[in-house]
């Protein structure tokens, strides 16, 4: 292939931020009816890169899936997208004579859709895309079109020097993330059902960041080799009603409530260090100094006892090493003088690797110990599995990190929150990879889903630089 263009800063176009901050200013939060909805995206996406509408084949998958297809061993045509031909089914028809990678393809996968966002709790208007001393501002600065266009512009900036990748390239873009993604999940359906394996997937998750353990400060890329599951109960107590002039001295239907979820509070799920945790530690040995080398000298070898401390310190330590489990939604009464016979809570859990949803269940049932309290699944699915890190794929992802961050160590770790790889996991377990190659400070990291999101030009152009460099070094 060629490789002109992998250090050449002038073929590189210019402008990664403001073609972020004019994808911001659409408004695509799934979870509403929105103004601008995904026709708007894609007339924008083919302004902004015009070569990739040129030279790839677009195809629609889904409500709100758009998938490029680059295979440049391929014969067919790449102008062209298929079309809707009925609402009924929630695909698109597949096109006369659909690409056919020629071998493995590697799946780039992002999402357009953003979560709402309340303009007065932000210092600056959410969709905006204001640009301002080197930093990108609004709602989707990260998650998740600060990734997408990373991607696009990788892909655009090669073919504007005629590089192309070794292996067949696919760019999944889902616009329905935020609710479950079932765009995303009619993708990976439908390229399975064409036989389609992909040799890697990279979708949203670990970002480079500067503080990834509890006493230890260097830069590092966390990549996602899994991600946790999640489920979704309602908790139901009853007990006769009454008025609230003359309580009973029997626990109400709100009291079995508040009991059981302090009883759940303690979280009862056990705490263990997977073998994606041990290989984390593994990865900082190098580079930690004081008490962050202890901790990953130390954490490994007294596995049971690093996982109840890592527990006890809550946040994201915690979430690494148990499911976990918060109380979401609350409801009882319909009046203030009458004692309800019903009180209800949601929980939402996120699973740890090796916990079920069955084992779950269980655990809720024997910690409430209250048979007047009644345990009804909503939703539920397993934690995926872990793809392994001894693969040319994770050294392809080492290697191109080395280019964007060269000062990175590269880390696996289970993501907490959910994401779109999951659909394709269930095809492809041993590379499917989390990772947004994007540098974010702590603040940065906890404005996602919250007020004033951003992200820095210098990240995206890093980002960028990640991605082309990935392609531009694909193994055959």
């Amino acid at each position: 292939m060629s490789d002109e263009s992998e250090t050449d800063a002038a073929a590189v176009r210019p402008g990664i931020e403001e073609r972020l901050s004019r994808l911001i200013q659409l408004d695509t939060v799934s979870s509403t009816v929105v103004t601008d909805g995904p026709e708007a995206f894609e007339q924008l996406l083919a302004e902004l890169y015009p070569l990739v509408h040129q030279h790839l084949k677009k195809e629609r998958i889904g409500e709100r899936g758009v998938v490029f297809h680059w295979d440049p061993t391929a014969e067919e045509p790449r102008s062209g997208v298929s079309k809707r031909s009925s609402a009924d089914d929630g695909f698109e028809t597949r096109p006369t004579g659909a690409p056919q990678p020629s071998v493995e393809p590697v799946v780039l996968m992002a999402h357009f859709d953003t979560v709402p966002a309340v303009a007065e709790n932000w210092s600056r208007s959410p969709f905006s895309g204001l640009i301002e001393d080197g930093v990108v501002h609004g709602r989707g600065a990260v998650d998740d079109k600060g990734a997408l266009v990373t991607v696009m512009d990788a892909v655009e900036n090669l073919l504007a020097v005629g590089a192309t990748p070794q292996r067949p390239v696919l760019i999944s873009l889902g616009g329905d993330e935020e609710t479950e993604g079932p765009s995303a999940r009619a993708i990976s359906e439908e390229l399975h059902a064409r036989g389609i394996r992909p040799w890697l997937v990279i979708d949203e998750g670990g970002a480079v960041i500067d503080a990834p353990l509890p006493g230890l400060r260097h830069q590092s890329a966390m990549v996602g080799v899994a991600e946790k599951g999640a489920v979704t109960v309602r908790l139901t107590a009853t007990a006769p009603p009454s008025h609230a002039a003359t309580p009973s001295r029997a626990p109400t239907a709100t009291e079995r409530l508040a009991k059981a979820i302090t009883r759940l509070r303690r979280n009862p799920f056990p705490k263990r260090l997977n073998a994606t945790a041990r290989a984390m530690f593994a990865s900082f040995e190098g580079v930690a100094t004081g008490a962050g080398k202890a901790l990953v000298t130390v954490a490994p070898r007294l596995g049971p006892v690093s996982a109840r401390l890592l527990a006890s310190l809550g946040g994201e330590p915690a979430a690494m090493v148990q499911t976990t489990l918060a109380v979401t939604l609350l409801d009882a009464g319909t009046a203030h003088n009458v004692i309800p016979n019903t009180a209800t809570a949601v929980l939402n859990l996120r699973l740890a690797v090796g916990d079920t949803v069955e084992q779950v269940i269980a655990t809720l049932k024997r910690t409430i110990k209250d048979p007047a309290v009644a345990i009804e699944l909503i939703e539920g699915y397993p934690a995926s599995p872990e793809s392994r890190t001894d693969t040319p794929q994770w050294q392809a992802i080492t290697d191109a990190v080395a280019e964007a961050y060269p000062e990175a160590v590269v880390a696996p770790y289970v993501m907490l929150q959910a994401s779109d790889a999951r659909h394709f996991h269930r095809f492809t377990t041993e590379a499917t990879y989390r990772f947004a190659p994007l540098a974010m400070s702590a603040a940065e990291r906890a404005a996602i889903h919250g007020n004033d999101e951003q992200v820095t030009v210098d990240a995206l152009v890093r980002g960028e630089r990640f991605y082309r460099q990935l392609l531009l070094h694909l193994p055959t």
